[in-house]
């Protein structure tokens, strides 16, 4: 697969599961339509971030891997021919959780799941309350869309993780998001955040030359104010395309042969030093 045409999907999400499904349902027929191959939606897509607060009941929301959310969206997979990456909250059994993204092929079976491996614990985000780390280890999958490398939200912000996806072999690390300010936090606040969440992702395009997807999603949910800006950059660097704060379908035609030629200008994975990195498995020198 030289090319795919990969599509982004940004919405807001409310305490109406059926809802929210059927507007994910909606926008990934819409972007098949225009010409999508892939489709990658945004972090705990068919929720809202629940994380937000500490709440038992919220363990209700969660689902099997063959429960009706994959197995509903499996379908759609096949039914319009294409690659369906999808972040949800896993059930793997009693009193073990897991923030998942399953890669649905487009004949509806599973490639495989990807299980979010950093597991954050702030004001706002309180994941490790739900959140197992991911036993999965960092996941790349050989679709027909291409060799797409999965990694969820708190793992964007680590090179450690973008680097090891990319030497599986990923021509595309693709990064569901959940991310907003919290209602003490400013505009200038925002832009601040929004702009380190851009600057550290195209620095994982260019250090490892490939190609990286963002999803965020959008609105505001108890205070907390989600402000999408998903976007798509190329092995430079450069962002080929990029959403507005609302809902929006983000498409591009990325040509991965534009990797040989990256790689080939700037050869970091010759030059890297493998015999000096022993610190790296350290908490700190």
């Amino acid at each position: 697969m030289k090319k795919t045409e990969i599509a982004l999907i940004q919405y807001s999400c409310s305490d109406n599961l059926n809802e929210n499904l059927d507007k994910a349902h909606h926008f990934v027929a819409k972007a098949a339509g225009e010409g999508a191959n892939v489709v990658a939606l945004q972090e705990l897509f068919n929720t809202t971030y629940f994380c937000r607060e500490i709440d038992q009941r919220y363990f209700e929301w969660a689902e099997p891997l063959d429960g009706k959310i994959v197995t509903n969206f499996a379908v759609l997979a096949k039914k319009l021919g294409i690659v369906i990456l999808l972040p949800f909250f896993e059930r793997k059994s009693a009193g073990l959780y897991f923030n998942t993204m399953a890669v649905l092929e487009k004949d509806g079976s599973i490639a495989g799941i990807y299980r979010k491996m950093h597991i954050p614990d702030d004001p706002g985000f309180y994941e490790k309350y739900y959140f197992t780390p991911g036993d999965t280890g960092f996941k790349v999958f050989k679709t027909s869309a291409g060799n797409i490398g999965t990694l969820i939200c708190w793992d964007q912000w680590f090179p450690e993780a973008a680097r090891l996806t990319a030497m599986k072999g990923a021509d595309i690390l693709v990064y569901p998001t959940a991310i907003g300010t919290l209602p003490e936090e400013n505009e200038a606040d925002k832009s601040q955040f929004c702009d380190a969440w851009t600057t550290i992702q195209r620095s994982h395009a260019i250090a490892n030359g490939c190609f990286v997807a963002s999803i965020n999603r959008t609105g505001t949910e108890g205070g907390t104010t989600f402000w999408g800006n998903s976007f798509i950059c190329g092995p430079f660097g450069e962002i080929i395309a990029r959403a507005g704060e609302g809902e929006e379908i983000i498409r591009a035609s990325v040509d991965f042969e534009q990797i040989e030629k990256q790689r080939q200008t700037w050869p970091f994975f010759r030059d890297r030093r493998i015999d000096s990195y022993d610190g790296i498995l350290k908490r700190w020198i």
